[in-house]
């Protein structure tokens, strides 16, 4: 019995000393104070941005110099790397048998044709004769089928005539349009074969493209594009591998005729200036494509922005609580995050002390964050 008198003893020391901690006028459970927080307002401002896309360079001309005939390397006309001009010679297959074909088929040429000279003046002296009934039909007839053979013979000795003519013009590998040479594949003395042997390749340089594939959802904007007289050199920008922005803007030049059924998307191809020959055929690089929603954009602090399950949000101050908002993104500009929709202008972003709080938390604003710049540049 004196054991259960301490329990009640102690239980009500305890209940006593819970009261003593509430002040007059207190119940139920200790209030939270509230949370102190920084806020800055969002505020709309000039949102420059873009889209980005892997992209390779693609000379808009490049060609594989190979022999159309056979024999062995007898000149090399050129410096690896440089540029040659169009119609330059460049390689010579050793010619002397397609000179000796040629001189012959000029031969069959003069011989064809003095044949179907003498066969024309026996059938014009035999129809004469033939007019005044003075020979037989017969060496009539003979005489224009003579002809007729002579003709045939006379036409493809000519074509002959004309086919190692070719071969002669083969043996000399020119640049077909004018562009950079690259390394020789063959050195003199080295016999090439037709249309199997690999002696150099050529590309143009100055303009040069880029290459990049779309989306197919993305078709009816580039075509726009293409079709904009008013596109500005901005509009297509270029950062090379080494991060280095290149200095010229493009323009498309096409659009590919068909979507890829497998990948869903499209290419397009963009044409650049190319003055100083930074751009080199197969170089990786990124284009930077202006979106078309660029302009006065909410804008407000990056580390504003809470997830949740996929989802983002911000906590707005009001007088004493803060509001959770969910919002839509844009573009990431800096330490800076476009805002589509969500928020209004001039509401208070909190971007401080926000971790610990709740929709609809007690909030005690300090001291507002510092304004940013408002001009935000990508």
């Amino acid at each position: 019995m004196k054991k259960m008198n301490n329990i009640v003893l102690i239980s009500a020391a305890t209940i006593l000393g819970f009261a003593a901690c509430k002040g007059p006028g207190q119940k139920g459970a200790p209030v939270i104070p509230p949370t102190p927080v920084n806020v800055i307002a969002a505020t709309e401002a000039p949102a420059v941005y873009y889209d980005k896309y892997p992209a390779t360079v693609v000379a808009l001309n490049q060609v594989e110099l190979r022999s159309q005939v056979s024999g062995f390397i007898t000149g090399i006309f050129f410096k690896e790397g440089e540029i040659v001009q169009k119609g330059k010679v460049l390689y010579e297959i050793d010619r002397r048998k397609y000179e000796a074909a040629y001189l012959q088929a000029q031969a069959n040429v003069a011989s064809s044709r003095a044949s179907f000279e003498r066969a024309k003046k026996d059938d014009d002296r035999y129809q004469r004769l033939a007019d005044q009934d003075a020979v037989a039909r017969q060496i009539v007839d003979n005489a224009k089928a003579t002809l007729e053979t002579s003709r045939s013979q006379l036409a493809a000795a000519e074509a002959n005539l004309a086919a190692v003519r070719t071969d002669l013009d083969y043996s000399l590998i020119k640049a077909p349009f004018t562009g950079r040479i690259g390394i020789s594949q063959v050195k003199l003395g080295a016999q090439v074969s037709p249309g199997s042997t690999l002696l150099n390749s050529i590309s143009s340089e100055n303009p040069i493209a880029v290459d990049f594939v779309v989306n197919e959802n993305d078709i009816a904007r580039f075509a726009a594009l293409q079709g904009n007289a008013a596109t500005s050199d901005s509009t297509f920008r270029l950062q090379l591998s080494n991060g280095a922005e290149y200095t010229h803007g493009g323009k498309i030049l096409a659009i590919d005729r068909g979507v890829d059924n497998q990948t869903g998307t499209i290419r397009v191809r963009i044409e650049f200036n190319n003055p100083d020959d930074q751009l080199k055929d197969g170089m990786s690089c990124v284009l930077r494509v202006l979106n078309d929603q660029s302009g006065h954009r909410l804008v407000i602090p990056y580390k504003a922005i809470t997830e949740q399950m996929g989802e983002y949000f911000v906590f707005v101050a009001g007088d004493s609580t803060a509001t959770q908002k969910k919002v839509h993104l844009g573009p990431k500009i800096g330490d800076r995050i476009v805002i589509m929709d969500g928020i209004q202008s001039g509401e208070k972003v909190i971007v401080e002390g926000f971790q610990r709080l709740r929709d609809g938390g007690k909030i005690q604003i300090g001291i507002p964050a510092a304004p940013q710049d408002a001009a935000a540049k990508k």
